[in-house]
């Protein structure tokens, strides 16, 4: 059988772990549960895509 290869030592892993040590562990992301929700979060962000001419024109035609 063959040995089982160890672990190589990782700085990244051992600084975020005494961290956490000190600090806690970070809140958790939040999560939106409603369409209502995601909505309001999307005017507030503002439009992911810039207006096409269709929809310009369709708007002034509708003021």
């Amino acid at each position: 059988m063959a040995r089982k290869k160890k672990d190589s030592f990782d700085v990244v892993s051992e600084v975020k772990a005494v961290a956490r040590k000190r600090v806690g562990q970070p809140k958790p992301a939040r999560i939106l549960s409603s369409a209502a929700d995601r909505a309001v979060d999307r005017r507030v962000r503002g439009e992911k895509h810039k207006p096409t001419l269709s929809r310009i024109k369709s708007e002034q035609d509708s003021e």
